[in-house]
C-alpha cells in the first residue's frame, strides 16, 4: 500500500509520542506500508523543521534522522505532475504527490483544504486518526 504523508504529519511525529502522527511513523518504520515523498517534501520538511516556533519541540539531529530515514526507505519522486486544486500552492505539491504515484492513501491534518476534497484520483484523504485505524493499530 503505497501512502503519502503531509509534511505536518511528519513534523507531528517527531514532537508527540503514542499520537496517530507517531504510530502511522512507527509503523512505516515497521515495514507495514510503502511512504512516498519527494524532493519537494524533503526540501519543505527541512524548511519548515528550522521555524523558530518548532526549535523548542524539535531536535536538529531528529529532523535529520528522519530525512536519512525517508532517502534511504521510501519511494521518492523526483519530478510531480501540475496539479492545481488547492488555493495553497504546498497543498497542491502534496497532491500531485498523491497523483504520481497513484497512493491509496494521502494522510493530513489539513481540515480546510485537503480533507474537504475527499480524493484525488484513486486517493482517499483521511486524517492521522483515521489512517491509524485503516492499519488496524
Amino acid at each position: 500500500m503505497r501512502v503519502v504523508l503531509d509534511t505536518g504529519i511528519l513534523i507531528a511525529a517527531l514532537i508527540t509520542t503514542d499520537t496517530p502522527p507517531a504510530l502511522i511513523y512507527q509503523a512505516w518504520r515497521k515495514g507495514r506500508f510503502e511512504m512516498v515523498t519527494s524532493e519537494w517534501q524533503l526540501d519543505e520538511f527541512r524548511r519548515v523543521s528550522r521555524y523558530p516556533k518548532l526549535r523548542r519541540f524539535l531536535k536538529p539531529v531528529e529532523a535529520g534522522n528522519l530525512v536519512s530515514g525517508l532517502r534511504h526507505q521510501a519511494t521518492i519522486l523526483e519530478t510531480l505532475p501540475t496539479v492545481e486544486l488547492s488555493p495553497d500552492t504546498d497543498d497542491n505539491a502534496v497532491l500531485a504527490m498523491a497523483e504520481a504515484s497513484q497512493a491509496q492513501f494521502l494522510v493530513t491534518g489539513d481540515k480546510k483544504d485537503l480533507l474537504a476534497l475527499g480524493t484525488i484520483g484513486g486517493t482517499r484523504i483521511v486524517s492521522a486518526r483515521k489512517f491509524v485505524e485503516a492499519l488496524g493499530i
